[in-house]
Formats: structure tokens, sequence, C-alpha cells
């Protein structure tokens, strides 16, 4: 028995009469956070090179923000879900996939595209630096990976009169390639009160990101740094064989923080396993090699 409407419909009668062009639709982008690790040049080869946290930057060469940096990605396609979209420009612009990908957040502010309606999926993805080969899409002018850094200006906290508070903080966004430094302000504020608690952002000043991307990356940023303290994300970012004091100089260009040695080895025991190989020609003594710990991968 067909199953009929407050009209009188079925639904096969509905369908056949309903006009999507009634309402309003958005397009939707999949824009993408890409973070690898990368050695600082170090003229002493007898001292281990720094890490860097980098994101990579596309510059756009189109309006709107002509010239400006953006992140990578693109418009979802009416015959793909938004992961697979950001799988594609992910493989088109470092030539690399089945790496690290999840889902950070939708936004969609409005006005946040001055060319029409458009709300983004964004996904943060972690690569090996040494796998990666950046090219700029047909629709940009070049590509370069960013040096990151994300710091604490200030916070501050407001009292509501229904007994709850928001907290807020400033972030200094600063990124830093050949092509020269972008830099904004964004502000993190969460709200609480006895029932919910919400948290937003905010981009206070922005110089040479486009659209709202400087906070799609602070949430990013925001994201990986919780996540590194609980789970074995930043493995993600090594290559195949690695010494110890590399994946903390990971853990630490992450966090922007030192890490004490000790503690740190005990914290991330279980995440790795130990390999019968050493560092080689590296200018100081030989240090064991470790790989993930496949049965703690999580």
């Amino acid at each position: 028995m067909d199953v009929r409407d407050r009209d009188g419909l079925t639904e096969r009668e509905f369908l056949e009469r309903y006009s999507a062009g009634d309402y309003e639709r958005p397009s939707v982008a999949a824009d993408m956070v890409i973070f690898t690790v990368t050695d600082e040049e170090e003229d002493n080869y007898r001292k281990l090179p720094e890490k860097e946290l980098r994101v990579l930057l596309i510059q756009r060469g189109g309006h709107p923000y002509l010239g400006r940096w953006a992140l990578p990605g693109g418009f979802v396609r009416p015959t793909e879900t938004t992961e697979q979209a950001a799988q594609r420009e992910l493989s088109e612009e470092t030539g690399v996939d089945n790496v690290y990908l999840e889902q950070l957040y939708t936004f969609s502010d409005i006005g946040r595209d001055p060319r029409t309606w458009v709300m983004s999926c964004s996904y943060m993805a972690l690569i090996d630096a040494g796998k990666v080969q950046v090219r700029a899409g047909d629709d940009a002018a070049n590509a370069a990976w960013f040096k990151v850094a994300y710091r604490l200006l200030g916070e501050g906290k407001e009292l509501l009169k229904d007994g709850g508070y928001v907290r807020t903080q400033q972030h200094e966004l600063r990124l830093v390639s050949e092509h020269g430094e972008l830099t904004a302000i964004v502000e993190r504020a969460q709200t609480v009160t006895e029932t919910a608690s919400c948290t937003s952002y905010r981009v206070v000043s922005n110089d040479g990101l486009a659209f709202d991307h400087a906070k799609i990356i602070a949430y990013a940023i925001e994201r990986l740094r919780g996540k590194v303290n609980y789970t074995d994300i930043a493995l993600h970012l090594m290559p195949k064989l690695f010494t110890l004091t590399e994946l903390q100089q990971v853990y630490e260009v992450i966090l922007d923080k030192e890490l004490l040695k000790a503690a740190f080895r005990r914290k991330v025991a279980d995440l790795v396993a130990e390999t019968d190989h050493y560092t080689e020609n590296a200018g100081h003594r030989p240090s064991r090699l470790y790989r993930r710990n496949l049965e703690e991968l999580r």
C-alpha cells in the first residue's frame, strides 16, 4: 500500500513534481590543509637539523583574491563525495595518495566567498615530505610550502549574566616561504553555559591570505596539537624509518615547546618498534632506527 502525504501524494508522485530550483543551493568546496615536516638547513653536518612544520599554499592565478595565497582545493563535483573531492585535490596538488586524511569542519559563514554562496568542507592531510611532488593546478600561479608559526598573543574571560562565560584567545598565524611572509590574527572564542559549550573562530586581521583560509589553518593547527597528545597522528608525518630524536623533534615543532626526553620516550614507547637498522653517514654516533608499531596504530 502506497503511503500518501497530507496532499494525497505518494512518494513517487511527490518526487515527480519536486523542483530543486525552488530553493537556493550553495556551491560546496573541499579545501585542504596539507601539513608536512621538513628539515631546516644546517651548516654544521655534525649537528642534527631542526624540524619545521609547513603547510602547502597555492597562489591564486585569477579573481577573486588574485595573487593572494590560498589552501589547495576546489569545488565538489556532482559525481563525488566531499572526501573523494579532497582526495582528488590532494593527488593533483602533491602527487601522493593513501595518506592520513581527516575531515576538519564545514565553514559556512555568510559572505566567505565574494562570488556566490560557497560552503567549505575542509580536510587535513599529513604527508611525509620525502614523497611530495608539489605542482600548481591550472588555475594557480604558484605552489609553495610555508613554514608555520602559531603563537598565543593574549587571552581573556568575560562572565555572562546566566552564570556562563566566554573565554577568548588571540593567536598570531605567521607563514613564511621564499615568496614572502603572510600574517593573520585569529581569535578563538569558547562560550560555556550550564547546558552547552561551543567554540568559534574569527579572523581579526589578515595580510596575504585569501578567503577565510587563515581561520581554517588555525582550526587545523589546533586540531593537530590536540590529537598529538593522545593519538599516534604525528607518526603519519614520519618516513618509514626514523630515530626517536627525529620523532621528538616533530612533536616539539607541532606543539611549539620542548619536551623532556625521558618522558617523551615513555609516551611513545607503545607507538614505535625497534628495527635492526641504524643511521649512516650522519656525522655523529649512529642511532637506532624505529618504525611505526602497526599493532598500535589507530
